[in-house]
Formats: C-alpha cells, sequence, structure tokens
C-alpha cells in the first residue's frame, strides 16, 4: 500500500527493504591526502572569496504548465533542485544559505524561497551543511514529508514535517504517485567530525513511468553500475565540483569521472551540479563546466548533457 501524504503525525518511519540485502560499505577513507598541507586553503580559496561579490540573477520564475508524463527541473543552484510532476512539487537538498559557516555562497540561490510553488516532498543526501540546511528546512516545512538516510532523521524531525522517514540503500518507499529510492554512493555522512553514524546517498525518483537520479555526493566508485543495473535512470544529475579539496581525499568526483559515471548508469540525460556556488575546493568555479563538456565531446555524449541556468526551469 502506498503511504499517503499524512497531516495528523509527525513520526520517524523506515521503509522495509525489498528482500534480505547484502549491505556494503561506500565510506571513503578520511585520511587526508599526500602533501595536502603545504597548500593553504585560507590564503588560496577563503580570504580570496571574502572580496568576490556574488554573482547570479534572481527573477521570479515562470513555472510552466506541466502535463502528465513530463518532469519540470528547476536549478536553484549548488545541489538543490525543484522537481515537479503534473501535481507534485519535490525539493532535494535545499540550500538558501549565503553562508557555509567561514564559506562564503559565490552564486545567488536562482529564486527566491518565497517564489516557490507548495511543496509536498522534501529529500535530503546526507548531514552535511551545503545539503543540509536546517534554517532552509524550517522556512519550507509546512507538514509535509521528508526523506533522508537512516541517522539523519534525528536532524530534521523538529523541523515541521510531519512524517520523517529513514532508508538504507536500496530501500523505497512509495508516496502516492512517486517512488523514492535511496541509493549508495562513495562519501561520507557525518554531521560533524565525529559523527560517523549517518547515513548518505543519492536518491531515484520516479513517476509516471520515468526516473530522475540525483547523485548526492560522491567519489567515482563501481557502484555507478550497480545503480543503473537496478534502476532504469533517465536524467541523471551529478556532482562534478569540490574534487581538489583542502584535504586531499578523494571524496568527490571530477569532471571525467562524471561522464564516466553516467556511461555506467545508462542514463539518457546528464544534469551537472555541485560546481559554482560555494567554492569548495582549490579549483577555479568555472574549471569543472570546461572539463565537463570537453570530455562530454570526447566521449560522444555532447548533446546528451543539460547545462542548466539558476532558476530557469526545464521540462524534459
Amino acid at each position: 500500500m502506498p503511504i499517503p501524504f499524512s497531516k495528523k503525525t509527525r513520526v520517524v518511519r523506515q521503509a522495509t527493504a525489498d528482500g534480505a540485502e547484502k549491505k556494503t560499505s561506500t565510506r571513503v577513507t578520511l585520511k587526508p591526502g599526500i602533501d595536502w598541507h603545504r597548500r593553504n586553503f585560507l590564503a588560496e580559496v577563503l580570504i580570496p572569496s571574502l572580496f568576490t561579490k556574488r554573482s547570479g540573477e534572481r527573477a521570479v520564475p515562470r513555472f510552466p504548465k506541466i502535463r502528465p508524463g513530463e518532469f519540470c527541473i528547476t536549478w536553484i543552484g549548488h545541489a538543490s533542485f525543484l522537481i515537479q510532476t503534473h501535481d507534485r512539487n519535490i525539493l532535494v537538498d535545499p540550500n538558501w544559505a549565503k553562508w557555509l559557516k567561514v564559506i562564503k555562497r559565490l552564486k545567488r540561490p536562482g529564486i527566491e524561497l518565497h517564489h516557490l510553488p507548495d511543496i509536498d516532498l522534501v529529500l535530503v543526501t546526507h548531514a552535511h551543511f551545503d545539503h543540509l540546511d536546517r534554517r532552509t528546512l524550517r522556512r519550507i516545512a509546512s507538514d509535509q514529508p521528508i526523506v533522508v538516510p537512516v541517522g539523519v532523521g534525528t536532524l530534521v524531525h523538529d523541523l515541521g514535517f510531519n512524517i520523517v522517514h529513514e532508508l538504507d540503500y536500496w530501500q523505497t518507499v512509495p508516496l502516492e504517485a512517486l517512488k523514492i529510492s535511496l541509493t549508495p554512493c562513495h562519501h561520507w555522512g557525518a554531521r560533524f567530525l565525529a559523527d560517523l553514524h549517518r547515513g548518505f546517498g543519492g536518491f531515484v525518483i520516479e513517476a509516471n513511468g520515468r526516473s530522475i537520479f540525483h547523485c548526492g555526493d560522491s567519489a567515482y566508485f563501481p557502484g555507478f553500475k550497480e545503480i543503473g543495473e537496478r534502476h532504469e535512470i533517465e536524467i541523471a544529475l551529478l556532482p562534478i565540483g569540490a574534487y581538489d579539496p583542502p584535504s586531499g581525499r578523494e571524496v568527490h568526483m571530477n569532471p571525467e569521472e562524471a561522464v564516466q559515471a553516467f556511461l555506467e548508469l545508462r542514463a539518457k540525460k546528464l544534469v551537472p551540479m555541485h560546481y559554482g556556488t560555494f567554492r569548495l575546493g582549490y579549483e577555479p568555479l568555472d574549471e569543472p563546466l570546461t572539463r565537463l563538456l570537453a570530455r562530454a565531446k570526447e566521449a560522444g555524449i555532447h548533446d546528451d548533457v543539460l547545462v542548466m541556468t539558476e532558476g530557469q526551469p526545464v521540462v524534459l
């Protein structure tokens, strides 16, 4: 039975797995890379960012009419997306914060929070501050459901959502006409340094026989092939930035690896994300997209890449 969009109770609920699944660890090693200390992230990135003027336009969005069987995708910025069907509005990793503690947002959100339509469902891929912003979530919450990985529910249950669904890998929760599944990724989920019990992953959103995959954060790993085997992915939202982090750890995939992940997912459309908003690595803000398009051309998938502009809805 589908789980309804209840408006009565606020509970934490974990979906039931489809059969017994063997769990495999996808946590990255958190040991810093070699020579990481020889570079100065404060001097090279953080301080220059403080003096960089925020860019980006915020116009009143014109959301198109969406017919049954269509998706409308609006990139808010970074990993934040509004995904719409003809009767549902879904927010993934919503973040309207101007700062991540000391890291300045360099690209404004594509639309203002108060210009959003009524939100029916919220998805959060993991607890990192650039993906789970409690202040944003509190403003969005209006007694609707939220779906998070196992262990993340305690961070959102007091914000105003009526049901918190916690999923483990390969688990699925049906929500009326939608089906939401959590997939593995190669990352980690700590909110703080010693906070290693929290889950993390990506989401497959299925509606009207179509699907969108939001990868969350991930380094490249062989699991993309299995995701593509288990789910028929049509549109893949894949991260391409923060691949040169101050720690030197391999925690985010680079643009070339994103192309490889796209091919292994067997998806039809690649939408790049997780670049151009917060400078989380040493690479320049405009480098990830340049590298992605160059590699996509080499791989013969240039026409399959959809480069979105923050705040501009696209119907697919």
